[in-house]
């Protein structure tokens, strides 16, 4: 049985390393958020975060076979489910 907490939506940025969710959608107020969709951050996406730099700036994300890093400005735009 699923509980409230599987379905906690935030952003990417603010999930801690080890973590996945489903992308939920892209902020489209950002000015980057057709590259966000480009680079394969669609809805229903699978998303892991790996990994953060020291400083927590870069995220690096792994989704769709492939890594990805993205600032956490550009992360924050990202509205996922948690699923992990």
């Amino acid at each position: 049985m699923k509980t409230n907490v599987d379905f906690k939506k935030c952003t990417l940025a603010e999930l801690p390393p080890g973590s996945e969710g489903v992308v939920c959608a892209v902020d489209d107020s950002f000015p980057i958020a057709s590259r966000m969709l480009d680079l394969g951050l669609r809805p229903e996406t699978t998303v892991r975060v790996v990994r953060r730099a020291p400083l927590g700036d870069p995220i690096e994300l792994e989704l769709r076979g492939y890594r990805l890093c993205l600032r956490r400005c550009d992360a924050g735009s990202v509205i996922v489910r948690r699923t992990a």
